[in-house]
């Protein structure tokens, strides 16, 4: 497995690593990949962006595997059109020239020179932490404005479509359609054979994708083949409201979902817009084992619990924009204000990463229409960019400090199904289990304990997270209904954690090592972890002592063997004096509280970073060149985009710093 990987600890991008493009500003800086619309595992649509830049009508949008995902923008200026999104092959259209990118947490906004006028195209992927409905929408916002850049009016029309290369990698799969109109005009596609709970190349092979805008003047809708849907607006300005009822293949004639909205005259001080969204949906959403190892619950979005129709969650999406971009601003400046406490390029990591730390996300609920159980709230997260595993232990542990900051409960949907499915006792082995199943949406654990083998790992990932929740809420509930699986995984850290058989860890493309001092302390602050939980909310003084004692006992041990025999860093396993590691696991000490690390250790590993940082950053390890975007972050990276991203590390935060924003 080759795991997600994250962005912000230990790393910090420079824009000497990333060069912005000559021919228009990149602002903080231009990533290999803006978010588009990055909402679900199943609604990634990214703009590729090697090198110096590529223009946002350069190229098609993609997939977070890079899979094509036809979406095309025109705007008709004066009767002159011109292209601002994707890289379409019809004629008679004026290539708008970029002249600025730019990306925030929530948002990637692109303004670009359409002759007299300038377009701003904004991509918003609400982050609606505290609204558990909000948040469970599959949807993303694409809103174009136009202005007058010459102090003249000037009559402007704005079109966008999607095709479709939505639903499926296989161009030759047979798909339909639909065009409802109400107080919205949607166009839904979907496969024409529907397999629940399947995918192919990480394509869901189920639901449908919407395509929508407002039912107001000035817009009209055209499905068709996508040379004859685009010709049509260059040509006339508008669209024919007609429909294709065709059915066909995705690449027979390219089936087009075209929308397109006349913004009357539009001048300098009085910008106009149109809003348009995309969405996948489908239900059920995740199939999650039962307790008796037979059975398997179809789990829905939280949304359902207050809209009837898909229809009237898009009408409701739609009329919400102005509210939802306010909010996705407040949202901005507030992550960029607590970021650039630490650093403003740390600031600029963060906004890049938080669409992708919910973007492989999905919040659900159990029941049915009617009957919807929302005491019943269950989060999923799509380890992607490996094998797809569902609720990966270590991918959620990066994910976890942006989830503790955004909202503390969505850290407990996303422990929950873990916690449950163990409670069980269908799960065989005695540590913490590695993922709730091998391939998203399925989540039906590992009754053969045959997951991936992590123990140190996952059992410390547990605690340490168990603790956090509990410090941060004050709701004891989680650690003392699950008191025996706690227990039980601390156990195993006492017996396994301070000489470590050879084993997997988080890095585990690397492959296995035995006595790995990373490992070891991820382990050992488990345990450290463990006394408190003990002590402090469970009334069990003596196993809090006990583990208390022990962790005290291992660290001492542990330094003796993992700090190289000339004092100056930490090695990768014990005693190999020429290896070194980048100690991610010393953060959660800080992250916790715990002030159980000696500082000399953090002193010590913070001035031997300094002195070894190649240019991308200090190596994950001896072993290798490459070093990650980090693994216990503010937020995380859950989508494959950034994999390959590596940065440089931030050489002036010492590594009391890094959880800075984590910390209570």
């Amino acid at each position: 497995m080759v795991p997600t990987w994250i962005l912000a600890l230990y790393v910090i991008l420079t824009l000497l690593a990333y060069p912005v493009a000559s021919d228009w500003t990149s602002t903080p800086f231009n990533p290999p990949s803006y978010p588009l619309a990055v909402r679900t595992p199943y609604l990634s649509a990214w703009l590729p962006s090697p090198g110096g830049g590529v223009a946002l009508n350069q190229v098609w949008p993609e997939f977070w595997t890079g899979a094509t995902l036809g979406w095309a923008g025109f705007a008709k200026v004066n009767g002159v059109t011109y292209s601002f999104l994707g890289e379409s092959s019809v004629e008679n259209f004026t290539r708008a020239t970029q002249v600025s990118a730019k990306f925030t947490s929530t948002r990637s906004i692109f303004v670009l020179t359409a002759g007299p006028v300038d377009l701003t195209v904004t991509f918003l992927s609400p982050i609606e932490p505290k609204d558990l409905v909000k948040q469970s929408l599959p949807f993303s916002y694409l809103a174009v404005s136009a202005a007058s850049n010459d102090g003249s009016s000037h009559n402007v029309s704005v079109y966008t479509d999607i095709t479709g290369e939505w639903l499926s990698t296989d161009h030759t799969a047979a798909i339909n359609w639909t065009t409802t109109i109400g107080d919205a005009i949607t166009h839904q596609s979907r496969l024409k054979t529907q397999k629940e709970y399947t995918e192919s190349k990480n394509r869901i092979l189920q639901g449908s994708v919407y395509y929508s805008t407002r039912n107001v003047d000035g817009v009209t809708y055209q499905t068709g083949q996508s040379t004859t849907v685009r010709s049509h607006f260059i040509n006339n300005g508008k669209l024919a409201n007609t429909r294709d009822t065709n059915y066909r293949a995705i690449n027979n004639d390219w089936p087009t979902f075209a929308l397109a909205r006349s913004l009357g005259k539009v001048t300098k001080d009085a910008p106009k817009y149109a809003v348009f969204s995309v969405g996948h949906v489908r239900d059920p959403v995740i199939k999650y084992i039962q307790n008796n190892g037979v059975t398997f619950e179809g789990r829905s979005y939280y949304f359902w619990s207050t809209y009837k129709t898909t229809f009237g969650a898009i009408t409701a999406f739609l009329l919400d924009y102005s509210a939802a971009l306010s909010r996705a601003k407040s949202l901005d400046n507030k992550l960029r204000t607590a970021a650039e406490s630490i650093s403003s390029a740390y600031a600029d990591i963060v906004a890049l990463s938080m669409r992708q730390t919910l973007g492989a996300t999905e919040l659900t609920i159990s029941g049915s229409p009617g009957a919807w159980n929302t005491d019943d709230v269950l989060m999923f997260i799509k380890e992607i960019s490996s094998d797809g595993n569902i609720n990966t232990v270590d991918i959620i542990m990066p994910t976890w400090p942006a989830l503790m900051y955004l909202n503390p409960k969505l850290g407990e949907y996303m422990l929950l199904p873990l916690l449950q499915y163990q409670a069980t006792n269908q799960y065989p082995n005695t540590w913490a289990v590695h993922d709730l199943g091998a391939h998203y949406p399925i989540a039906n654990g590992h009754d053969q304990g045959l997951d991936e083998k992590m123990p140190i790992e996952e059992c410390g990932n547990m605690i340490n997270m168990m603790l956090d929740y509990t410090q941060r809420t004050h709701d004891t509930s989680l650690v003392k209904k699950y008191s025996v699986r706690l227990n039980q995984w601390a156990k195993y850290l006492v017996a396994n954690t301070l000489y470590p058989v050879k084993q997997l860890s988080t890095v585990d493309f690397d492959g296995p090592l035995p006595n790995q001092t990373n490992l070891a302390i991820k382990g050992i602050i488990g345990l450290q972890a463990m006394s408190v939980i003990s002590k402090k909310y469970l009334d069990d003084t003596e196993s809090g002592n006990s583990y208390s004692k022990t962790a005290a006992s291992y660290l001492k041990t542990w330094q003796t063997h993992a700090i190289s025999s000339d004092g100056t860093h930490l090695t990768l396993e014990y005693g190999k004096q020429s290896s070194d590691v980048l100690a991610f696991n010393l953060a959660m000490d800080k992250l916790l509280g715990l002030n159980f690390i000696p500082d000399s250790v953090n002193s010590m590993q913070s001035a031997y970073y300094k002195k070894q940082l190649a240019k991308y950053g200090f190596p994950l390890d001896s072993r290798s060149t490459y070093t990650s975007a980090g693994i216990l972050s503010y937020c995380s990276l859950s989508t494959r985009k950034l994999n390959n991203f590596f940065l440089p590390r931030m050489d002036d935060v010492d590594s009391n710093d890094y959880f800075r924003l984590g910390q209570r």
